[in-house]
């Protein structure tokens, strides 16, 4: 490695850890003091108050990444710019793609780092997290137990659950309803189960209080078994998961649930557009360079004050036509991807014409 590119690096990844330090110990000094009433009013040991932030710290690094990296390519390219190093290299022979190279490859590489750390290093501390609060900053009293619960097992197999305990793994007024097919649907046969619990080693349910009806021409067949199997495929995991926030959910888990809302009839664009755009969000590692480090390494008048400026319009211009776009694109026919990336795209194609201008 060059010199020069080590130099380069050794200032850029130290202001990026620096940023991101200061900003960390910012943004928990501000919640602490929003939450400090309820921490007082619950009498919370102040060892959960630790172990609360340092559940929260991953999720805090999450947002704060991208600002980290536009304060630090302001402050370290303008440094250069201000002090006429940059100026020294060119006259040296160093094209600009060589100068910035060695930051866009920090940022490509934050960014696939950060696609496992937003998709699952986050949700398993956001649980803590949450779980804390629940357990010391509310009440969390039935949590643990959904009601109304509509699955579709198959286009001609339909099953609703009254209310399901999360704890006991045991549902009650369960109905499942089968029809002769999805096109002309017309029910074939119908199960009343009382109660049905989730047994762990053969994965399978067990339905008690089981009542079956078969619908024949004008007649109704009525059977009536104390004890059964009951041909239920969606898993006690799956049930679990709907009591979970999006927040809680790795990448797979997320993809997991969309797939058992869908096959419960309900929409989930809305939901397949959100994970889209949580694959998306990293990648403004990549686009905060391009943006800001070709401004930083031109020397203007106001110095760092205008290039933050500059950056601070882009990156409000971002976030809010990433949230347009996603709303607006649930309503349209447009690909989920496309949607999802459609922010990054656009800003990622602005950002290479502002390289090739500076570069020239």
């Amino acid at each position: 490695m060059r010199i020069l590119t080590r130099y380069i690096l050794r200032q850029y990844l130290t202001t990026v850890l620096f940023a991101l330090i200061a900003l960390c110990i910012l943004f928990v000094l501000v919640d602490l003091f929003d939450r400090l009433d309820r921490f007082l009013d619950h009498k919370t040991p102040y060892e959960v108050v630790i172990r609360f932030y340092l559940s929260y710290l991953p999720q805090i690094i999450e947002l704060i990444t991208p600002i980290a990296i536009m304060l630090s390519g302001l402050f370290s390219i303008g440094r250069l710019s201000n002090q006429n190093e940059i100026t020294a290299m060119r006259a040296g022979g160093v094209s600009t793609t060589k100068l910035l190279a060695p930051v866009l490859a920090v940022g490509i590489c934050l960014s696939l780092l950060q696609v496992y750390f937003n998709g699952w290093v986050v949700p398993y501390a956001s649980r803590s997290k949450i779980e804390l609060e629940r357990r010391y900053l509310g009440n969390d009293s039935g949590h643990n137990v959904l009601t109304d619960l509509f699955f579709r097992e198959s286009p001609t197999c339909n099953i609703t659950i009254g209310r399901y305990d999360i704890d006991t793994r045991q549902g009650n007024a369960v109905t499942i309803e089968e029809f002769t097919s999805a096109q002309l649907p017309r029910i074939s046969s119908q199960w009343q189960i009382a109660t049905i619990a989730w047994d762990s080693a053969s994965t399978s349910w067990i339905g008690r209080g089981v009542t079956r009806r078969w619908f024949e021409s004008d007649t109704v067949r009525i059977t009536a078994i104390d004890q059964m199997r009951i041909p239920f495929t969606t898993q006690h995991y799956e049930i679990m998961r709907l009591q979970e926030s999006t927040d809680e959910m790795t990448f797979t888990e997320l993809d997991e649930h969309i797939e058992t809302l869908r096959k419960g009839g309900k929409r989930t664009r809305v939901l397949e557009i959100d994970l889209a755009g949580q694959w998306a969000f990293p990648f403004i590692n990549v686009i905060v360079i391009l943006l800001t480090a070709p401004f930083a390494a031109v020397r203007r008048r106001g110095g760092v004050a205008v290039n933050i400026t500059l950056a601070m319009v882009v990156s409000i211009s971002y976030i809010a036509f990433a949230k347009i776009s996603q709303a607006v694109g649930a309503t349209t026919s447009a690909p989920v991807w496309l949607v999802g990336w459609s922010s990054n795209i656009i800003f990622g194609c602005i950002g290479l014409v502002v390289l090739y201008r500076f570069r020239k």
